[in-house]
């Protein structure tokens, strides 16, 4: 009995302390509910908030992801849809719990921010494409009723939250690399060296596409600048840009067709050329955007309360080429297979969060003014070149044989850059002209017409000065000076 009672009492602090190890060990393991502000404009825990609200944490966004596509990590949130067609001429369509499914181009009914800044545009529309995930922190997800604090439109949020500089300076620079000759690469660099912190970043991706004729490049830049004046405020300046020029559009297709080949485009059954080609190829289908936004933001605590102040600002151009026949553009209210429009964006939001006590819990009442105002320089185009359209690709044909010729018009526009190329009759220059034209701004469209059987030639400077007013300069041959008003009849 002495012995056992020896052993019992030798033994006793080994037990005790792996019991204690196993309740330090379970005490370890447990994870706190995230803080998360998009469910009410305040910081709070995830698990005191009534509403659906998701949280992607930095690693979740970033490891073992190419980080090009929010759709990368949303895929996890539920009751998130987010379709990517792997097409980047087509932003990502999302909806949650339904709103936004409707939307057939960008992100509607689902409203976008990025560091407290909207995302979407005035009129509702978002392009989750400008996020910048490579310095994404963390992502919130807020679905249900509780959305409506960001307005009544708002079946939803999706709030990205960027990393802020800290410590010593640093710069970090990455490269990936995937099928489909795809690349993309990302120099960084982030600091406080005082009471300025910075982050820095530019990337640029590329790639040939899954699909046939959905190559893409598109080139990112990102600045962020945070401050404190003072203990009790917090100053933030954030800056973006977003270019991506000729991105293919493949367009979609049939079910037949994608069960033949998933890479292959939809027929052209109209097409007069031999072999005939997609609608993509036939009408070079292609969309370039330049998107530019600043944003600052201020807020300053008042003991448990708080004021918010955020002015915005941005512009956004976009140049699309669709595959509209020419029958289809022909009476005189279409607006043609181009779309080109220059917007200018901005808004400025205003909150006081106040926190008062209520029995034994706290009550937090939000009031705010939202203000954006959105201007749209809307203009439409015809995608053909007169009724010369084929006399090219004629021409072409007997000189380098059919399925060259098929191919040499988007060839040579690929690699010259050019939105025109045709042969035709042009005033002032011999009976047949080579004509080739390139757009240099939203408003400003360059012409340079060579005749094709001596030295004579035409430039051309044609600036849109209102959707039915503009002037034309040109030089050469002869030189002139129009001003030109147009006007069209339903």
């Amino acid at each position: 009995m002495t012995l056992l009672a020896a052993l019992a009492a030798s033994f006793a602090p080994l037990v005790r302390g792996a019991d204690t190890s196993a309740e330090y060990a379970a005490t370890e393991i447990k994870t706190l509910a995230p803080v998360v502000v998009t469910g009410s404009r305040f910081e709070h825990s995830s698990f005191d908030l009534p509403a659906s609200v998701d949280v992607l944490e930095r690693e979740r966004i970033t490891n073992g992801q190419a980080r090009i596509n929010a759709s990368e990590a949303l895929v996890a949130v539920p009751g998130l849809v987010v379709q990517n067609r792997q097409n980047y001429a087509q932003d990502l369509q999302i909806s949650s719990r339904g709103f936004g499914a409707r939307s057939a181009f960008g992100v509607r009914g689902v409203r976008l921010f990025s560091d407290g800044i909207p995302a979407t545009m005035p009129d509702g529309q978002g392009q989750a494409a400008t996020f910048n995930l490579d310095m994404a922190e963390r992502i919130e997800v807020l679905r249900g009723p509780f959305s409506a604090i960001y307005g009544n439109h708002a079946g939803g949020v999706i709030q990205l939250f960027t990393r802020e500089g800290q410590g010593a300076p640093s710069v970090e620079a990455s490269v990936l690399g995937g099928s489909d000759n795809s690349w993309k690469t990302d120099l960084s660099a982030q600091g406080k060296p005082g009471a300025v912190g910075y982050v820095l970043d530019v990337s640029r991706f590329r790639t040939d596409g899954s699909r046939d004729h959905s190559a893409a490049t598109r080139d990112q830049a990102f600045a962020k600048i945070t401050t404190q004046p003072d203990a009790d405020s917090r100053l933030m300046l954030v800056a973006n840009g977003l270019w991506q020029h000729d991105t293919q559009d493949p367009l979609g297709v049939k079910w037949n067709t994608f069960r033949r080949d998933p890479r292959a485009g939809e027929i052209d059954t109209t097409d007069p050329r031999n072999p005939q080609r997609t609608f993509a190829e036939r009408y070079n289908t292609r969309k370039s955007i330049d998107h530019q936004q600043v944003g600052v933001t201020y807020e300053r605590r008042f003991g448990a309360d708080l004021l918010q102040l955020t002015a915005y600002a941005g512009n956004r151009k976009v140049i699309q080429y669709q595959s509209f026949s020419k029958a289809f553009q022909a009476p005189a209210s279409h607006s043609g297979g181009v779309v080109d429009f220059d917007r200018n964006f901005g808004g400025i939001d205003l909150h006081w969060i106040g926190v008062s006590q209520l029995g034994s819990g706290s009550l937090t009442t939000t009031v705010g003014l939202d203000y954006g105002r959105s201007s749209d320089d809307r203009q439409g185009f015809e995608n053909f070149i007169g009724n010369q359209f084929d006399a090219l690709s004629a021409a072409a044909n007997a000189l380098f044989g059919a399925a060259q010729g098929a191919s040499l018009q988007a060839r040579l526009a690929q690699s010259i850059g050019l939105d025109e190329v045709g042969i035709g009759r042009a005033q002032g220059l011999e009976s047949t002209v080579l004509t080739l034209g390139k757009r240099i701004s939203s408003r400003a469209f360059l012409t340079y017409e060579q005749g094709v059987s001596g030295a004579s030639t035409l430039v051309k400077l044609r600036y849109q000065l209102t959707p039915r007013l503009s002037l034309q300069a040109e030089t050469g041959t002869s030189t002139a000076l129009d001003l030109f008003y147009t006007w069209a009849f339903d």
